[in-house]
């Protein structure tokens, strides 16, 4: 059962949980290869602080992930975050055709979430997401143990795809 007292701690998942270093190569090509990109993800090493921060939150706080990551890729994520012995939480993730950039739908599900629940900590390593959270008022840990390419950058606020 779950206890609607305890404050979240909200995770993103790439560049955050999840190292996509490793494929970010499929957004430097014109087009932008978004399926193999997606198809590439259960291959995604652990980001060590990231993985240690969520397991410590997880002591007082519920997780709550939070993806760009299309709908379509929910089986692959939740069998990733299983695999990395992750704590349980619920997943959001972003609508197949939702183009909107990150900062605008993360921000629409967190201050979702936010309503009669203390929101401890947004953790995303996006600046734009992270910049928006802390505007409105949430607690922002940046994941900066990461560099995420100009390309998946540019990706997350013009094309909306993570």
């Amino acid at each position: 059962m779950i206890d609607r007292t305890r404050p979240l701690a909200v995770f993103d998942l790439d560049g955050t949980l999840a190292d996509s270093s490793h494929r970010q190569r499929f957004l430097e090509r014109s087009p932008r290869d978004w399926d193999a990109f997606f198809a590439a993800a259960p291959a995604d090493p652990p980001l060590v602080e990231g993985v240690e921060l969520c397991r410590e939150a997880a002591g007082e706080c519920e997780i709550v992930y939070l993806t760009g990551r299309p709908e379509r890729c929910r089986r692959d994520t939740l069998d990733w975050l299983d695999e990395q012995d992750l704590p349980s939480g619920a997943l959001h993730m972003r609508r197949d055709y939702d183009r909107r950039p990150a900062r605008a739908t993360k921000m629409e599900l967190l201050r979702e979430l936010g309503r009669g629940r203390e929101i401890r900590m947004l953790v995303d390593d996006d600046e734009l997401v992270c910049d928006a959270a802390e505007r409105a008022g949430f607690p922002v840990v940046r994941a900066r143990w990461t560099n995420a390419s100009e390309a998946l950058k540019d990706a997350q606020e013009r094309e909306g795809r993570t």
